[in-house]
């Protein structure tokens, strides 16, 4: 069974596996891992943990902006033996549920596309880009599918955010209740 709840700051295993994640699934952290976790702990902050027999199994983190208005989701991430199961889902439902208790009225999130697995790592994107947005097509296991899953749209793209040809696509979604 997994538990879904807020991350316990104090745990030092907690901490090291949070780091230990982030090293493994995203290279971009490769040298400031733990820095990265280090950064989600402040209060002003939102970070969640998914627990499985005691042990972390997956977290994400979320941080305001726009004076609490926006929240960023950053990072997700769940240990490759647990993927597949709904725990990124429940992540993500119990993240909203927390940025609506501070009063967040969206939340969003960049989804790196480093290793050209979408239509809009292209090599124009500029020309007609709304219409190659509308178009996406995953050409190999992008996260943005996932997120759209989870109620997500996309809200626009950096172009060589992460180099030639390597967009950060922008997701977001409403999270207010009405």
């Amino acid at each position: 069974m997994i538990q879904i709840g807020l991350f316990d700051k104090s745990n030092a295993s907690h901490i090291a596996k949070a780091g230990e994640l982030l090293k493994k699934n995203f290279k971009t952290y490769s040298n400031s891992y733990m820095q990265e976790v280090v950064d989600c702990m402040p209060d002003k902050m939102i970070m969640l943990s998914a627990i499985s027999e005691e042990m972390l199994v997956g977290w994400t983190g979320a941080r305001p902006q726009y004076n609490g208005n926006v929240w960023e989701l950053h990072p997700l991430v769940v240990d490759e033996n647990y993927r597949g199961r709904g725990i990124g889902k429940k992540l993500v439902e119990a993240l909203e549920k927390e940025i609506r208790k501070r009063g967040g009225l969206t939340v969003y999130c960049g989804s790196d596309d480093e290793n050209f697995t979408t239509s809009l790592s292209d090599p124009d994107i500029y020309s007609n880009l709304w219409d190659r947005i509308k178009s996406i097509e995953n050409y190999k296991d992008h996260p943005y599918e996932f997120y759209q899953k989870c109620g997500f749209k996309i809200i626009g793209i950096m172009p060589d955010a992460n180099g030639r040809r390597k967009p950060d696509i922008y997701l977001g979604k409403k999270v207010e209740n009405e």
